[in-house]
């Protein structure tokens, strides 16, 4: 099987370079330089339509948006290596449910947050009482996430999984936006353990920022 990804450093794509990484299959990765406008270039626009990161090319046929490829990693290479539920377990179910859940339900709530105040969206779209539901909102649904993570060190049992890779992905990228994760014990442990993963610290160069 013939694997092209195409990423850029410390995007949305990360988390699926960590993914390879953790499952340690071959594949060939480009990365783009997004301020340089490659993603927006004809070639690539034939591949992925939207311009954006990431996209996998799997035998010649381009899969795009990150959950989507990140289910599929999970679904062809990450049972065989216990890194995924094999479809039609219970786990198989969770696993779905909750990464789908980061990505949709959780995730909207940060793009809310995001345009109501970061520096980065029009300043003309920021507003204070919008972004103090959100936060309120996003707050609620790691209190459930942390009550899940109460029953187990990781979100299917014992062992690490795709599964935490791409929720915690999203949660960490929510702290960057302004989502405080205090007074969610197990939230916290959680994402301390998944960080201190070497194919994350590899993948987010985090060896490169410690002394």
């Amino acid at each position: 099987m013939s694997l092209k990804l195409f990423a850029a450093p410390m995007s949305s794509a990360t988390p699926v370079v960590h993914a390879i990484a953790e499952l340690g299959i071959d594949c060939d990765t480009v990365m783009f330089d997004l301020a340089s406008g490659e993603q927006k270039s004809p070639s690539y626009l034939a591949i992925n339509p939207h311009g954006v990161v990431p996209t996998l090319v799997v035998d010649g046929t381009p899969l795009f948006e990150a959950l989507a490829i990140l289910q599929w990693l999970g679904e062809r290479h990450g049972v065989e290596r216990g890194l995924w539920p094999a479809a039609g377990t219970s786990q198989h179910l969770v696993a779905l449910s909750w990464t789908t859940w980061a990505y949709v339900s959780y995730g909207a709530l940060v793009s809310v947050l995001n345009y109501t105040q970061s520096p980065q969206a029009d300043a003309r779209l920021h507003h204070a009482p919008l972004a103090a539901e959100a936060l309120s909102r996003l707050d609620a649904a790691l209190g459930r996430l942390d009550a899940h993570l109460a029953k187990s060190r990781w979100l299917l049992g014992e062992d690490f999984s795709l599964a935490d890779l791409i929720v915690a992905s999203v949660v960490s990228y929510s702290t960057y936006c302004g989502v405080a994760t205090d007074g969610h014990a197990h939230l916290g442990r959680w994402l301390q353990d998944f960080q201190s993963r070497e194919a994350f610290r590899r993948t987010w160069a985090v060896d490169s920022q410690v002394e």
